[in-house]
Parts: structure tokens; sequence; C-alpha cells
């Protein structure tokens, strides 16, 4: 560690908390310089390191089914997995979208989190098993999203839901970035959505935002694994300030017809700024957002709920706006 590389014991400023010490442990190992940056890797070699840190989210939930299947999209079938929780009375769905930097991730490393969202939202949870970059660069991955939201709403039946029951789209890191893409589609074309669930969201891939270097360094995502990330998905040859991948610079009208957000950032996350920035842009273009900041934590949390307990409590704040904006107690 030399004089410039932040301590993850001890990282507090005049102005904000320490990281939780609760991710030393985790932050020591990937110090090592044994353990290879995830920018070193071909993206085969990074899907698997990414699926053997599931154990951090522990056992998943029990639940009343968990179904695999297809359903049509632009260049072929999409898998998806239809998690229903054991309720009396289910309040809706939500399409969920994994992170990943649109390289890394499938419906495995994403149930754990799908089942906590089911079950303490009471509603169905549809995660999306779209197309990753580089193989599959933007829009790719967006375009297999869109198509799981659409049959989705479409087909609320086959999902045990009633005709018009409320839909919602969410994801965390990249899959936050594919919803809020999804929830700007929809806005201008339909289907009307209830939420839009943004967990430390990418939405802006210039990356020009202050945290990407305050946070770039020892904290899980680093800004070189971003920069690796972005490149990926833009391998295809969209511009980082495109609208189509980057919400951030969407234009006013197209802003102002998207759905209801519910927008969460970390504080030691190099995503956290253009969380925040696009809450804003979203709160002045007159959408009902809220945003819900988790200082001590770092970017992927959600999904480390053996280490903290925010984790627990970041899901449970998250059901809360889907319920409520699914309509139920209100």
């Amino acid at each position: 560690m030399t004089a410039t590389d932040p301590d993850p014991t001890d990282t507090g400023s005049s102005d904000r908390p320490p990281v939780d010490p609760a991710f030393a442990p985790l932050l020591a190992l990937l110090a090592d310089p044994s353990v290879a940056p995830m920018s070193t890797l071909t993206p085969d070699e990074a899907r698997e390191a990414f699926r053997n840190l599931r154990g951090v989210e522990g056992e998943p939930l029990p639940v009343r089914s968990a179904t695999d299947r297809t359903v049509p999209g632009p260049a072929g079938d999409v898998p998806v997995r239809i998690v229903v929780p054991e309720v009396a009375e289910l309040t809706g769905v939500l399409v969920w979208f994994h992170g990943g930097g649109w390289v890394i991730g499938d419906l495995d490393t994403a149930e754990a989190t799908q089942r906590r969202l089911a079950v303490a939202a009471g509603c169905v949870v549809v995660s999306v098993d779209y197309r990753l970059a580089p193989e599959h660069p933007a829009p790719a991955g967006f375009d297999d999203c869109w198509a799981a939201t659409t049959w989705a709403a479409e087909h609320l039946d086959e999902l045990g839901l009633a005709p018009g029951a409320p839909v919602a789209v969410g994801g965390d890191s990249a899959g936050g970035n594919l919803a809020a893409l999804v929830a700007l589609r929809a806005g201008e074309v339909g289907p009307p959505l209830a939420l839009q669930l943004l967990v430390y969201p990418t939405t802006d891939l210039t990356l020009a935002s202050p945290s990407v270097e305050e946070n770039g360094e020892g904290y899980f995502l680093t800004a070189e694994t971003m920069r690796w990330f972005v490149a990926c998905n833009l391998a295809g040859g969209l511009a980082a300030d495109d609208p189509s991948v980057s919400p951030l610079f969407a234009d006013d009208a197209a802003l102002a017809r998207a759905a209801p957000a519910h927008v969460q950032v970390a504080g030691y996350d190099p995503l956290r700024d253009e969380g925040r920035a696009y809450h804003q842009r979203l709160a002045d273009a007159g959408v009902a957002t809220v945003l819900v900041e988790h200082p001590t934590m770092i970017h992927g949390f959600w999904a480390m709920a053996t280490l903290t307990e925010v984790s627990d409590q970041a899901i449970a704040d998250a059901a809360a706006a889907l319920r409520a904006g699914f309509g139920v107690g209100v």
C-alpha cells in the first residue's frame, strides 16, 4: 500500500464517514497482488471470477417457485428466470436486470437478490439473462431487456397476475443503466411503468464524475475496471455520451416522461456521483424521484448480505418503494 492508496480500514475524511470496516477482509483480499485485476482477464475469466463471489450474499430465500423459460427477443430467445414469492396476493411484477458492467453476471449470480426483492415486495420478479459484451455490444443488452419488459407487460396472466397489474423495472450497476434506458423508452412508447428501481446505476459512460477518481481504487469496483467495462459495451461504435447508452444525456422531454424513480447510491462507489446526478435530472424534469444514500457502503453491497446488515435495509427500502409504486397500502 502506497501513500496514495486508500486504507480500507480508515478512509474517512472531515466530510464523510469511513468505509464500513466489515468490508476490510474483502478489500484486503482484492488488494492482494496475486489477485489479477478484472480488467486484465478475458471476459470468460471475469465471468467465472464473478461467479466465485456469490457466497457473500448468503443462501437464497425460499419462494413459491423459480422457473426458467425464454421469451422472444430481437436476436432469438432471451432466457429469463421467474420468481414467485409465497404470498396470498401478488403486488405486481418487477423486471430485473443484473449488474456486471454489461460483461459479467447471469441468472444465477442475480438470483439471491431477485428472491430477496420478490419476498420483501410480494411481487413476481422476472430476471433477464440479456446478451453480454464484448461479444454483443450495446445496444444488444438493452434490446433484450426491452423485449423482456414488453413481454412481461403483455403476459401478466402467465405470471399469475390480473390484467392491468403494475409493472416496474430495476437493476443494479449496469443493470441500473439498462433499467433507466428501458424506463426512457417506455415513457415514449409504453407500457406504463410503476417505478424504475436504480441501484448504484451507471448513467454516464464518459466516466467524468468526480467520484470515479475519488473512489476509483481500493473499494471493490475500480475506475480501471469501469473503463474496461465501458470499452467492451461500446465495442460496436456508439459514443459514450449517446443517450441510447448514457441516460444522463437524455433530453428534458424524454426524462419528463419517465416513470417515478427510487435511486440508491453508495458513498465509496465510483458511480456515486452519476447516480446522484441522474436523480437530480429526473427531479428537475418533474419526475417523482427519491435518492437514498448509503455513505459507508461500497459498490455491490446489495449482494453482500453476509458482510453488512445495510444490505437488508437497502432491500427493505427498495421493497417499500416498489409496494408504494404498485399502489399497495396507499
